[in-house]
């Protein structure tokens, strides 16, 4: 549960996620809007497609920033005679991304798939929608200064990021890149025979900036190779943990 909750309604919210059986970080700090909602997810993994269907849906809403992360302990899995599947986008990376926030938030090591980081504090089955959605709205309503994060005469292949806020702790900035639709067909494993549709696959993750409680401008340098992929900028604590700022990159419509 939340401890040192930071206002009246951080505490309701507190009270709402015991409820509703979501679990928080240790502490209720500022968020940024819109939300991030983060899915951990497996093509090995049978249970898993509702739960990238319902991230399509949410990668289409101005309230969410939608990102797709692949995990690699489905890879070695065999299922019976259809064998194993090694997730085409699949990486250690992600895989410690979800235990870091498993660690944070459910005190556990342990993980599963799939799930839904929200905000980066909260965390729950990712096809429970109706969970997710509370859990969204939670995200919106928790801190009273977000950070913005903008974008400013972009060059082509570049990216001006700005920003700006009351937040005064102290966070980093990174790009995530993504696909924002494949399909693929899967031959083996639990999914063997199916045609599985992912969105914003994120593919790269890169720190370009520290938050340091002041407004901030910055350009990047998008590299070639990632300039047809969308993206999104993120400023979150280093834990990882609560997420103070996000956005699409401007060439991405969600």
């Amino acid at each position: 549960m939340f401890i040192n909750p930071i206002s009246f309604r951080a505490a309701c919210a507190t009270a709402l996620l015991l409820t509703l059986g979501l679990n928080t970080a240790d502490a209720a700090e500022k968020m940024g809007s819109p939300a991030v909602v983060e899915l951990f997810t497996s093509q090995g993994c049978y249970s898993c497609p509702p739960a990238e269907a319902y991230l399509g849906e949410l990668s289409k809403r101005r309230d969410v920033v939608a990102l797709e992360y692949h995990v690699d302990y489905w890879d070695d899995l065999v299922y019976g005679s259809a064998g194993k599947w090694k997730d085409p986008f699949s990486s250690p990376l992600h895989t410690q991304r979800q235990r870091q926030y498993n660690l944070s938030i459910r005190k556990k090591t342990g993980v599963y798939t799939p799930q839904m980081v929200i905000g980066g504090i909260l965390e729950t089955v990712g096809s429970h929608e109706n969970k997710v959605e509370k859990a969204i709205d939670i995200v919106g309503q928790t801190g009273s200064s977000p950070l913005s994060v903008k974008f400013a005469d972009n060059a082509p292949g570049m990216l001006n990021i700005q920003v700006a806020g009351t937040e005064k702790s102290a966070a980093s900035i990174w790009v995530v890149y993504f696909h924002p639709s494949i399909e693929t067909r899967v031959r083996s494993g639990e999914n063997k025979g199916k045609t599985l549709t992912s969105h914003n696959i994120v593919t790269h993750v890169e720190q370009v900036g520290e938050w340091r409680g002041t407004p901030l401008s910055l350009t990047v340098n998008r590299p070639k190779e990632r300039r047809d992929d969308g993206c999104a900028v993120i400023v979150q604590n280093k834990r990882p943990g609560p997420i103070l700022g996000a956005s699409y990159c401007p060439d991405y419509a969600s």
